[in-house]
C-alpha cells in the first residue's frame, strides 16, 4: 500500500487537498472491522482455554501425569456477538477491516482492491463449506438460521 501511494499516489498538496474525509471515514472502517475481527477471534480461542482449564482440573482431579499441554479438540458452537446470526463473523469483520483500507487508499487503489477481492474469493468458499461442517456436525436444529458469513444474506 505505502509502495503504490508513493508511486501512484498524490505527491503534491493540491492532490492531498479533500482527502481528509475518505481516509478518515476509511480509517472509522477499517478499525471498526479490526476491532470486531479481535473480538471474535477472541472468542473462539475462548473456547479453547475453556477446555484447557476444564481438562487440567479433571487432571488435577484424577492425580493423572503426563497430559499437560496436549488439549483434546472440543467443538462448540459460540453464541456471542456476531456469532449469534452467523458461524464466521471473523471472515466478515475482517473483510470490513480491508474495504476500510481500500477506502483508505482510494477506490482507484488496485492493490488495495485486489486485496479485498482476494480475501472474498478465498475465505467465502471455505465459509460455506465450514457451514455444511457444522450442519454435519451439529445438526440443522443447532445452526437454525445462521448464515455461513454475511448476516441475513449468505
Amino acid at each position: 500500500m505505502g509502495g503504490y501511494l508513493a508511486g501512484y499516489g498524490p505527491t503534491t498538496v493540491h492532490d492531498w487537498a479533500g482527502t481528509a474525509p475518505r481516509i478518515e471515514i476509511g480509517m472509522m472502517i477499517f478499525f471498526a472491522g479490526f476491532i470486531g475481527n479481535i473480538y471474535h477471534d477472541d472468542e473462539l480461542r475462548e473456547i479453547r482455554r475453556a477446555a484447557a482449564r476444564n481438562q487440567q482440573q479433571k487432571t488435577q482431579a484424577q492425580g493423572e501425569k503426563g497430559k499437560e499441554g496436549k488439549v483434546d479438540k472440543v467443538y462448540m458452537i459460540p453464541e456471542n456477538g456476531l456469532f449469534r446470526l452467523v458461524l464466521y463473523p471473523h471472515y466478515f469483520c475482517e473483510w470490513i477491516e480491508w474495504c476500510g483500507f481500500w477506502v483508505i487508499g482510494g477506490l482507484a487503489c488496485t492493490p488495495a482492491r485486489n486485496f479485498v477481492i482476494n480475501e472474498l474469493t478465498t475465505m467465502l468458499p471455505r465459509a460455506l463449506n465450514g457451514k455444511r461442517w457444522y450442519i454435519e456436525r451439529f445438526g440443522k436444529d443447532k445452526i437454525g438460521s445462521k448464515k455461513a458469513v454475511i448476516p441475513g444474506l449468505i
